[in-house]
């Protein structure tokens, strides 16, 4: 049997307009305990992937201005996934398609080097960059410095922590990249607000946009004459 993919949405919120500014698409895999995240990107067919994409970003008709949709440096330089990418934007316009680089690993290991041309080519098709994770992994300033150039958007994931977020540490590091977003003149999005505390929390730290279950859980898109269970 086949293995059945879809795209869930969950929307980005802008906490002093109390209005959605976007969408992010969030891929998962058909299992018999339920929609769960596919073990890895990479694995799958990138024909998969693009036609995926192209299906869903086609039923969209969106009245916001941003759909990010995540990518790892395998699927960026993969020219099936790149060209379902362009198909989408021209799909979606006016509404701007966000690449969201993940730091997702592949089974190639691609340099930023690599990564610019390909980058700089959907800018130029009147796309926007936005580099997932920071603060984590390989999204460390140091390791990204030379992308934030190019990039609109940073998102910080308090998930990816096993620290609270009252954590001074946590804070701290939310700071530096409220910072640099703003040095750079970027959208900082905070992800896995979870509660009023969180949110509170977050609007303390200079925080305006949001994304995580205190808004809104992700939801599934379904396709026409899609008859999966949600």
């Amino acid at each position: 049997m086949k293995p059945v993919y879809r795209y869930f949405v969950q929307p980005q919120i802008d906490t002093d307009t109390k209005t959605i500014f976007g969408y992010e698409l969030l891929m998962k895999q058909m299992t018999p305990e339920g929609w769960r995240l596919p073990e890895s990107f990479s694995a799958i067919d990138p024909q998969i992937t693009a036609d995926l994409l192209i299906a869903t970003t086609k039923v969209l008709s969106l009245k916001v201005r941003y759909l990010s949709v995540n990518v790892n440096r395998e699927q960026l330089m993969t020219t099936t996934i790149a060209k379902a990418i362009i198909k989408s934007q021209e799909q979606l316009y006016p509404t701007k398609l966000v690449v969201e680089l993940t730091e997702d690993d592949g089974p190639q290991q691609y340099t930023i080097a690599d990564l610019l041309p390909q980058l700089r080519s959907f800018i130029n098709m009147g796309m926007q960059i936005s580099l997932d994770d920071v603060g984590t992994g390989d999204n460390y300033f140091k390791d990204i410095q030379e992308l934030l150039p190019l990039v609109s958007e940073v998102k910080f994931a308090l998930q990816n922590f096993n620290r609270e977020f009252k954590d001074p540490h946590i804070q701290q590091k939310i700071r530096f990249w409220r910072a640099i977003s703003a040095e750079y003149g970027l959208r900082m999005v905070l992800e896995g607000i979870e509660d009023h505390a969180d949110n509170r929390l977050s609007k303390q730290l200079g925080i305006k946009l949001k994304q995580g279950y205190y808004f809104s859980r992700p939801q599934l898109l379904k396709l026409p004459q899609d008859t999966c269970p949600a």
